[in-house]
Order: structure tokens, then sequence, then C-alpha cells
């Protein structure tokens, strides 16, 4: 299992071990945004592990206090009575960061600034920014996705969203995108980079926090994917992860059997970490070295 929050689309999504979508909620992260240094209050960016499943068999609603039962069951009778306190219910998974200098260690790791996802009241709203630095969930669904993961499963929190469209539709976002990194960066002749399968592909967008255009990435009929495009001062933030888990799921929905993708060499290892499989030699396209990739799903 694997986990994405986003904190944009204020969601969280899990992917079982084939990275098939499993669960998607509508969760509540921290009311001042995204960052790492303690006492901010926000919530942290990047690769996480569950460090530790805490609350199993407890009744919904359970009220915790330092990550132990108080011996109280919210209500709003209860909330009343401490308006002050920030609730953590029902189930806790306690997050720890694993990329030191990030939200690892020093002034800024995540498992000593006691982050979690955790249950939270009735009353909290969902798919809007609320907390104080934790992943708000509802209570039902806390209990649901505690029963489904494992300790040391893998959380990755974006600040950034995926949406996906036609070509009309995406046009906009993903074409400067495509020609500042292939034409500009990479040298690739720009009649090769447009090409009349852009008009039948499904093509998807990641978007920072202010809605800027940050990576792109296209699904054409047949099953191949292809153009994934990360800019520059957004590479090695899971950019392309993102993408490429929103494209397989869209191939998914369309009932594809098969994903092929002409992958550049140097990118190889990115995608096997996503089960794809190199398939015969080395090539050039476009000046640069390829090899062709495919995955059955």
């Amino acid at each position: 299992m694997r986990i994405t929050v986003s904190l944009p689309a204020q969601t969280l999504l899990v992917h079982d071990d084939a990275f098939v979508p499993v669960r998607r909620y509508s969760v509540s992260t921290a009311i001042k945004g995204a960052g790492e240094a303690n006492g901010s209050f926000c919530t942290p960016r990047g690769q996480h592990i569950i460090r530790a499943k805490i609350g199993a068999g407890a009744a919904a609603n359970t009220v915790f206090v330092g990550r132990r039962p108080s011996g109280e069951i919210w209500s709003a009778e209860l909330a009343a009575q401490f308006p002050e306190r920030d609730w953590m219910l029902t189930r806790i998974l306690w997050l720890s960061g694993t990329q030191p200098g990030r939200n690892r260690l020093g002034s800024c790791d995540t498992m000593r600034r006691y982050v979690y996802l955790h249950g939270s009241p009735d009353t909290a709203a969902m798919g809007v920014p609320g907390s104080i630095g934790c992943v708000r969930m509802r209570n039902a669904e806390i209990i649901d996705l505690f029963d489904l993961v494992s300790a040391y499963t893998r959380v990755d929190i974006d600040d950034f969203r995926v949406s996906s469209g036609d070509w009309p539709s995406m046009q906009a976002h993903a074409m400067p995108l495509r020609e500042q990194i292939f034409v500009i960066e990479q040298n690739v002749p720009a009649d090769l980079e447009m090409v009349e399968f852009d008009a039948v592909s499904h093509h998807a967008v990641a978007y920072d926090a202010d809605a800027v255009a940050i990576g792109t990435g296209r699904l054409l009929p047949d099953g191949h994917i292809g153009r994934m495009a990360v800019a520059a001062n957004w590479r090695g933030q899971g950019v392309g992860r993102a993408l490429l888990l929103h494209l397989m799921d869209e191939a998914r929905a369309r009932n594809y059997r098969e994903l092929r993708l002409n992958a550049q060499t140097h990118a190889a290892k990115f995608y096997q970490q996503f089960g794809f499989v190199q398939v015969g030699g080395e090539f050039m396209e476009a000046g640069i070295a390829h090899c062709e990739m495919m995955k059955s799903i």
C-alpha cells in the first residue's frame, strides 16, 4: 500500500501494491498551509512512513491525549466544555519523515512534531484546511484506513494536485511546459514535439498551490504514455510519480490491459519502480537515447 495526500486538493488517495487505487477520502490539513519547521503548525511535505498505529479496537470518538485514550468519548457537550482542545479521536497513524533536512531530524522533524493522520469530530469540515498541522479524517474513514494499511506504509504529502482532460481543455497549461522542457532544454525540434496524437490523447497536468502548471503527461488511445515533463524547480518532489499514477488510473478506468512508453534511458529506473519493464534495445529519438518499456495492468 501507499498513501498520497494532496494539500491543494485536500484528498487522501490509497493505492495497493499493484498501484491500483483502492480508497479516496476527503481530508483537512493545516489551516496555515504547508511547512516543515518546528512550531509552524503547518502540514509537512515530502516522503513519510507510518511510524506507529495507535488505537486499535477503540470505540469511535474515543478521545486521545498524548496518544493515549483519555477515558472520554467525544460529544457536543464535551466539546462545549473544552472549546480550546484540538480533538484527536478514534485512531492515530503517527507519521515520520524519511528525508533528512526536509522532514526528518533537526528543526524539521515530522515525528517529533507529532504529525498524525487522525479521526475528528463530526463537526470538523473536510475538503478545506482546518488543522494545526495534522491530517484530519472522518472517524469511519480513519478506522477504514487504519485497518487497511500497516506500519511503515509510505505516505507522500504533496503540495500540488493533478487534473486531466482532453487537449482543448489542457493545451494552454501543458504546451508551454513541453516547449520549455523538450524544445528549449532538450533541443527537440518543435515539429517533432507537436504531433497529431495530442488531439486524441488524454492529458494530465500537475498544478502547484497557486494553480501554476508544473508537470504534464498524456495517455494515447493505444495505451502509450508519453510527453512526461516536470518543471525544473519541481523535479525530485514527486510530481512525475503523481502524474504517472494518475495516467495509470485513467488507463484502468478505460479498461486498458497494457501500457507502453518510450522512456529516456536515464529515466528507466523511475518507471521500473511502478512495474514497467524494458522490452527491446536502446534506440535514438530526437537525438536522445530511449528504451521501450511496458506494464500489464
